[in-house]
């Protein structure tokens, strides 16, 4: 009988607070990114900061060596009427 109300007791009191302590936890973990995470959107920034500046860079040769290109490759965009 004793046996049966420590039982109960486990389930009804014990058992549920153990398992919400163990998803807030999960829960708090998760929202934060990890120190991996951290450097590799780090990477993605940089490596997205030096295209941007190539892109900048292949433009002015471009604006220098081929004026009007832009009008070009827009008409080549449309395709043909």
């Amino acid at each position: 009988m004793m046996l049966w109300v420590i039982g109960l007791l486990f389930v009804v009191v014990v058992a549920p607070i153990w398992i919400v302590a163990h998803y807030a936890t999960n829960w708090r973990t998760a929202r934060m990114l990890s120190r991996e995470h951290e450097r590799t959107l780090a990477e993605i920034w940089d490596l997205t900061q030096r295209l941007e500046g190539r892109m900048e860079t292949l433009e002015r040769i471009l604006d220098a060596d081929a004026p009007g290109w832009r009008a070009r490759t827009d008409d080549a965009a449309r395709g043909p009427r």
